[in-house]
């Protein structure tokens, strides 16, 4: 495909940059929350790699299922998790979409078919593999409706994850039991401090899932519209051919692998250079190259996006620390009754 062609109508390209915008925006200002002790535990940023989500979740359906990462706020705030109960969980608030408890690496909303937020590298791939193996078993999962859609459950991660064995083991049974997952690797280059090319004597990723007769697809995580096309092709082979699809998106952090990281393991050359190729940048000016958006119009985008920002920080600041009497609430299980 042509690199400089955006080849959507207006409507559509916008909402993909206003997404990315949002994500960029709200991990900005999270970043700066941390630092002033309003954030606190955890927080993975995934400034630089807003592409890869923003172009594949927006080639799911509603009622397909996603499984993500620690890195995950820019998935959630994507997938229709409201940016208030994002911040407001990340804050530790009660009105935070899992009440305050989970924090900025376990975010969850049942409500958007959005299943975590998994802190355990790898952890979502046997999550993933469950859920696809219950939309298998169950009617609906396999045919409903008037299209026949099979529901698909995109699991992303990390390239660190490849050397788990829940990676090996979930790439095994999906391709054995020809379950609806679509694999969703970001390869950031980089697990935690470790690059890939120092812990993998196979860097192609590709292969490893591919060992598993899985159908596989390397494309440049940092163009938005690259990783739409390549997911809706995932996605596609899932629905119609049935099966797990493997998707390699080639992207890069621009910031430290989390707040409390000094990043001495990568040279600062290198950042810059990726810079250079970020995902707002290449995609605004494609966009303004052929005459789909001008610079007012990015800066209305910009403007609303950091609108969007400030009202969830006032929403988490005005927030509520659950009450004290109910920090065991859903962790046990009363004798003869249930918890809400």
């Amino acid at each position: 495909m042509n690199a400089s062609a955006v080849p959507y109508d207006k409507p559509f390209a916008l909402r993909l940059l206003k997404d990315m915008l949002r994500i960029r925006r709200m991990e900005e200002e999270a970043a700066e929350l941390y630092g002033a002790g309003k954030i606190r535990g955890f927080l993975h940023l995934y400034i630089g790699e807003e592409a890869v989500a923003v172009g594949a979740l927006h080639a799911l359906q509603p009622d397909d299922a996603i499984v993500a990462t620690y890195r995950e706020h820019g998935h959630a705030l994507v997938r229709g998790v409201s940016m208030n109960a994002i911040m407001a969980e990340m804050f530790g608030k009660q009105e935070g979409c899992s009440r305050g408890r989970g924090g900025s690496m376990h975010l969850f909303d049942a409500a958007t078919r959005f299943y975590g937020g998994n802190a355990i590298v790898g952890g979502g791939l046997p999550l993933a593999v469950g859920l696809a193996l219950a939309d298998q078993l169950s009617p609906e999962g396999i045919s409903y409706g008037a299209q026949h859609r099979r529901r698909v459950t995109a699991c992303f991660f990390g390239d660190g994850a490849v050397a788990e064995g829940a990676f090996h083991e979930s790439m095994n049974l999906a391709a054995l039991w020809r379950l609806p997952v679509l694999f969703c690797c970001e390869n950031n280059l980089y697990a935690m401090g470790t690059s890939l090319a120092r812990s993998e004597s196979q860097t192609d990723l590709c292969a490893k899932a591919a060992a598993y007769k899985v159908e596989t697809l390397k494309v440049d995580g940092m163009d938005v519209v690259a990783v739409h096309d390549a997911t809706r092709i995932g996605i596609a082979h899932v629905r119609d051919k049935g099966g797990p699809f493997f998707i390699e998106f080639q992207t890069f952090r621009f910031r430290a692998h989390s707040m409390y990281d000094p990043e001495l393991y990568r040279d600062k050359a290198e950042v810059e250079a990726w810079k250079q190729r970020g995902p707002l940048h290449s995609y605004s000016a494609r966009l303004k190259a052929q005459g789909m958006l001008t610079e007012d119009e990015f800066l209305a985008c910009d403007a609303e996006a950091q609108a969007e920002v400030d009202a969830s920080i006032a929403y988490a600041e005005a927030g509520a620390w659950e009450p004290v009497e109910d920090l065991m609430r859903d962790v046990l299980t009363p004798v003869g009754g249930t918890t809400s």
